[in-house]
């Protein structure tokens, strides 16, 4: 399932916001500021974030800003009452991928979540490049210089997955269930098998690391 998170201080809004998002199969979770959307970031995989600009603690700009430094690529729609172009400049400037004024068409935010989804899935589904490592997900190869290493199709998914969203924590149950399907009958030491085969694989590769979280699950570090 999708998880979209709304920050958002205005209580109404988020509330009108996140049941028409859950109407439309998302799922949805709140924050009323920067901090605790960096919180529930640090806890959680997040596939877009919605976020005002004007909240306490942290605003839109600063949140946006303090993501894209820190290598996360996921989609963002900043919804805010300020409409000048100076304004938008700014959000897009930050790292922003979209913009709304309020008062939002509520129909119109959900046609550009669906776009702005659709868009991510196709830039970052099918080529990821980290230094001169080049994963393809066409073919299922991981390339660096003449090197070439074709991978069983579940490992390369659970190291695209890891990769895309570097320093994320993703638990065992959620890479079981996007990669596995929710149906599967594997258990949850079936991703520690298949990290252990990726370890071993690229133990003489400098670009990154698949860390263990005690507790949680993994997460990718990436090193240049």
């Amino acid at each position: 399932m999708i998880n979209i998170l709304v920050a958002e201080d205005d209580k109404n809004l988020q509330k009108l916001i996140g049941a028409v998002l859950k109407q439309q199969g998302y799922n949805v979770l709140m924050a009323n500021d920067g901090i605790q959307a960096l919180e529930i970031l640090d806890m959680i995989h997040i596939d877009l974030i919605i976020s005002d600009i004007m909240m306490p603690n942290m605003d839109g700009y600063q949140l946006t800003d303090l993501l894209r430094k820190s290598n996360y690529n996921l989609p963002i729609l900043m919804v805010t009452a300020k409409e000048t172009l100076d304004d938008k400049k700014k959000g897009f400037i930050v790292g922003t991928d979209d913009y709304m004024v309020k008062p939002i068409d509520i129909d119109e935010m959900v046609l550009r979540v669906a776009a702005l989804l659709r868009r991510s899935r196709i830039v970052n589904e099918y080529r990821l490049t980290i230094g001169e490592l080049v994963l393809d997900y066409n073919t299922l190869d991981v390339n660096k210089k003449d090197i070439s290493i074709n991978l069983p199709k579940k490992e390369f998914y659970l190291l695209f997955k890891l990769l895309s969203y570097p320093k994320q924590i993703f638990t065992r149950q959620q890479l079981m269930d996007e990669i596995w399907g929710m149906d599967s009958e594997a258990d949850e030491r079936t991703v520690d098998v298949h990290i252990r085969r990726l370890r071993d694989k690229f133990s003489e590769f400098d670009e990154f690391e698949i860390i263990t979280v005690r507790g949680l699950g993994y997460k990718a570090e990436i090193k240049i």
